[in-house]
């Protein structure tokens, strides 16, 4: 039988500063063109040959 999962604790001081500082950051960086088209490529490769 599977244990029941513990609520997520709320963060708070410290914690919840340096967590709204990274994502902050995170929304900021963008994928340059040249970028986006070599990840795009990849999946498209990955699709040809998987079989799910």
């Amino acid at each position: 039988m599977a244990r029941p999962i513990k609520e997520t604790p709320t963060l708070t001081g410290k914690d919840a500063k340096r967590f709204l500082e990274r994502m902050a950051q995170v929304d900021k960086r963008k994928l340059s063109q040249e970028e986006y088209e070599k990840l795009m490529a990849n999946y498209e490769e990955i699709k040809k040959i998987s079989k799910f």
